[in-house]
């Protein structure tokens, strides 16, 4: 079975790959393949933002439990 990316990790390769699509396009807003691979990327910077919020709350609590 192989390892999983971190979600950094899969956010930092679908940026590139936009990167690297938007540039080889003539139309890269009328292309369906880049605009998927812009959905998975704002997905995934989603899925980020949200576990960092929810470690943040998590140290949080510990930090008011501990007082």
């Amino acid at each position: 079975m192989a390892k999983r990316r971190s979600l950094q990790e899969d956010a930092i390769a679908l940026k590139a790959k936009v990167k690297e699509s938007s540039a080889k396009s003539e139309n890269p807003e009328g292309n369906s393949a880049i605009r998927s691979l812009r959905k998975r990327l704002k997905r995934s910077q989603r899925k980020v933002r949200m576990s960092k919020k929810r470690e943040a709350a998590r140290t949080a609590k510990k930090a008011d439990a501990a007082k």
